[in-house]
């Protein structure tokens, strides 16, 4: 049996579309707390249309809203303003990611939140924060990814920036928003009152740029796009194989070094003193990446990965989304998640991503998949003490 995940109890209720505050909402929903997530009636969260359809339903929806329940909602309008103070007052955590000052002009502000439930805690997560001269922007991912500091390090020298192929800052905002809320509950449980959580996409994105301000502020290095390389460490990059698939080394490490110029039969590379550290094989990054470039290049992916793992040298395959639903350890570890969801009026087997982290005595799950949209209205209304008179007339007025 199914053992209730850590969250089991706690109430989540997820105003926000798209990326960043659904990814709290999924994360969150995957160890059991019961995600309410409200949607503008008629069209719900953009996110359904987003990339490839199943239905009117695009899977990254269905990956994004899994285990919640779906609700539409006005909030525009002061009887939906209304209904969602009611499911407010019996939530533990309130999810936003609209622009800074909407829920102030809908009533629903921090203020008006604390008076309704002292206990609540609130995430807000925008562009730029709830302050400073930024806060009423309109900020996207892709924006924050530059304005972060991550974009002037994408892609090589002698072309413009790249992005990342996902939407990184907000997955990574999303990943804040979460650890905020959960300190926000921990808090609330060994002192009482709520918590306003306040995640900006940028600085999420910037959060993860190491030292790259501390190198410039103290040595005034500016760090430029470096190609698949990491600067500062070699040799770690990624390399061509005659099969003309991909290998990704990290043999930066001193010892791992040692180890993996016996690996590719050039002991000579071990026992130079000007390679025995990371500063000395900094400086000597193109001949390392020209001698494994040519080493990769004389033997298929898969005898290249064979040769470094026995020599215990950290390397991997570049996968494909193919690659990955044939991999034995990704099943092994239930990473994936086989649903049926139905396509071109077919029931199809899909495989989504599992849970992570993995825990072992309370583990998340994958229950269901995103909703329909309003699948769960009545359910939540009916919960909050709206009878049906009450229902048919929120249904009529356009509310819900």
């Amino acid at each position: 049996m199914q053992k209730q995940g850590p969250l089991a109890g706690v109430r989540v209720v997820e105003l926000g579309n798209f990326i960043a505050a659904p990814t709290a909402g999924r994360l969150l929903a995957d160890f059991g707390a019961d995600v309410v997530k409200v949607e503008r009636p008629g069209t719900g969260d953009e996110l359904r249309r987003w990339r490839l359809h199943a239905g009117d339903t695009s899977l990254l929806f269905r990956t994004l809203g899994r285990n919640k329940r779906s609700i539409t909602l006005d909030l525009r309008s002061e009887a939906g303003q209304d209904v969602a103070r009611k499911l407010i007052a019996k939530a533990d955590v309130v999810l936003e990611n609209f622009r800074p000052g909407t829920l102030e002009r809908w009533g629903l502000g921090p203020d008006a939140l604390k008076e309704l439930n002292p206990g609540l805690v609130l995430v807000r997560v925008s562009g730029y924060g709830q302050t400073g001269p930024y806060r009423d922007r309109p900020g996207f991912g892709g924006v924050a990814e530059a304005v972060g500091g991550l974009r002037a390090l994408t892609g090589y020298p002698d072309r413009p920036p790249t992005r990342v192929g996902v939407s990184l800052a907000d997955s990574v905002a999303g990943l804040y928003a979460v650890i905020g809320a959960l300190m926000g509950l921990v808090r609330r449980e060994r002192e009482g009152g709520g918590e306003v959580v306040d995640v900006a996409l940028y600085e999420a994105v910037y959060s993860l740029m190491e030292s790259l301000v501390p190198d410039f502020d103290a040595f005034g290095v500016i760090r430029e796009p470096a190609g698949s390389a990491l600067p500062g460490v070699a040799p770690s990059n990624t390399y061509r194989c005659g099969d003309g698939k991909y290998i990704v080394v990290s043999g930066n490490g001193d010892a791992i070094f040692r180890r993996l110029a016996h690996a590719i039969d050039r002991p000579d590379l071990a026992d130079d003193p000007a390679l025995a550290d990371n500063a000395g094989r900094v400086a000597n990054t193109e001949r390392l990446d020209q001698v494994l470039g040519e080493w990769a290049l004389g033997r298929s992916q898969e005898a290249a990965e064979a040769t470094l793992r026995a020599a215990d040298v950290p390397c991997g395959p570049i996968l494909t989304a193919e690659d990955i639903t044939k991999d034995p350890h990704f099943e092994a570890r239930g990473m994936h998640q086989r649903r049926r969801v139905r396509i071109d009026d077919e029931d199809v087997e899909v495989t989504f991503p599992g849970v992570v982290p993995a825990l072992g005595e309370h583990p998340g799950s994958v229950r269901t998949l995103g909703p329909e949209l309003g699948e769960h209205t009545e359910d939540v209304l009916t919960e909050l003490g709206f009878d049906d008179s009450a229902r048919s007339r929120l249904r009529a007025d356009g509310v819900i």
